[in-house]
C-alpha cells in the first residue's frame, strides 16, 4: 500500500488512526474544505494549520457536498483525485471525505485538539467550534494568502474574471514565468 493510500482513510479507519496518535499524545488538528483547485492558498493554509499541532487531519467535501454548496458546475476535480492531490502534501496526515453540507459530524468524530478555518470565517461562526471548545480545544482563523481563491481561478480558466496573479519567483530567479537558459554541454 502506497503512502498516499495510507493518508486517505474512511471514517472507521480514520477513527482507528485517531486513537494510535492519541495514545502516543498527539495534538491534533482538522480543517476541512473543498480543495478544488489546489493552488499555493491552500498550501500555505494547511501549513499554517500543520504547525499547530502534531498530526494533521483534512475533511474533504464529496462531489456531491460541492454541488449543493457551490453549484451544478462544481466540482471541477472529482472528490478521490483531491484527496489524492492533498495526501501527496508532507503536511498532511490524513484525508477523509464528508458528504454532509458540513463537517460537523465529521469534527464529533475527530475530536480535534485544534480546529482551523481560513479566514473568512470568525472563530465563533466556524463549525464544530462547540464541540472542541467543549473538551479545551482551541478554534482558530487563519489568514487568507492575498490574490489566492478557487472562485477566482475557475472565472479566470471560464473567461469571466481578471487575469492571472503571479506571486513566485521563476526558477532562474528573475521575473515570475522566466524560464532558467540552459546551461552549456548539458542536456
Amino acid at each position: 500500500m502506497s503512502a498516499l493510500v495510507k493518508k486517505i482513510l474512511t471514517w472507521s479507519a480514520l477513527r482507528r488512526r485517531l486513537a494510535a496518535w492519541r495514545r502516543r499524545g498527539a495534538r491534533v488538528v482538522f480543517t476541512n474544505g473543498c480543495f478544488d483547485l489546489l493552488h499555493p492558498g491552500h498550501v500555505r493554509y494547511l501549513r499554517a494549520a500543520r504547525r499547530l499541532g502534531d498530526v494533521l487531519v483534512v475533511g474533504v467535501n464529496s462531489d456531491a457536498s460541492v454541488r449543493r454548496l457551490k453549484g451544478p458546475t462544481r466540482p471541477i476535480v472529482p472528490g478521490a483525485a483531491r484527496c489524492e492531490v492533498l495526501a501527496a502534501l508532507e503536511m498532511v496526515d490524513a484525508v477523509v471525505l464528508f458528504d454532509q453540507d458540513t463537517p460537523y459530524e465529521l469534527i464529533a468524530l475527530v475530536q480535534p485538539d485544534v480546529l482551523v478555518k481560513g479566514g473568512d470565517w470568525r472563530p465563533d461562526q466556524i463549525v464544530g467550534a462547540d464541540i472542541v471548545r467543549a473538551r479545551g480545544g482551541r478554534v482558530r482563523a487563519l489568514r487568507f494568502a492575498p490574490g489566492h481563491s478557487t472562485s477566482a481561478l475557475v472565472a479566470r480558466i471560464r473567461g469571466t474574471g481578471p487575469g492571472p496573479v503571479v506571486d513566485c519567483p521563476s526558477p532562474a530567479g528573475g521575473p515570475p514565468g522566466q524560464v532558467p537558459k540552459k546551461r552549456q554541454g548539458r542536456g
